[in-house]
């Protein structure tokens, strides 16, 4: 019943900006939070940001902070993936995940895999 689904990824030139969707169905973004992943050519899988069930509070990773933002829509149905000034190292397929257990981004110390996975969406900078 749990499915993620994300899109908006693009080709876009350095110093660009996207919006990723994430939309979800079987909960709501306010029981379950949302943890964004990407995957470069060649390199192992790294957290973005996460977005936080309780309250939509979020964290980010330094590379990306200050230049995205993660929300969530007023239905609670959508997670959102604000992009701005990227970098051809954003380069990747960018993925959403859950997990039943995960509702503040407090818990990502505990979390090494994620029950639930969108297909993923391919995000790439170049000129």
């Amino acid at each position: 019943q749990v499915q993620l689904v994300e899109s908006g990824g693009a080709v876009v030139q350095p110093g660009g900006s996207l919006r990723l969707s994430c939309e979800v169905s079987g909960f709501t973004l306010d029981h379950f939070g949302i943890r964004w992943f990407r995957q470069a050519p060649g390199k192992e899988r790294e957290g973005v940001s996460c977005l936080s069930a309780t309250d939509g509070s979020a964290t980010y990773e330094d590379s990306v902070k200050g230049r995205f933002t993660v929300s969530r829509n007023n239905d609670l149905t959508t997670a959102y993936l604000q992009m701005n000034e990227l970098k051809p190292e954003d380069t990747a397929v960018y993925y959403c995940a859950t997990d039943p257990g995960f509702y503040k981004c407090e818990q990502l110390y505990f979390f090494t895999n994620f029950a639930y996975w969108g297909q993923g969406t391919q995000v790439t900078v170049s000129s």
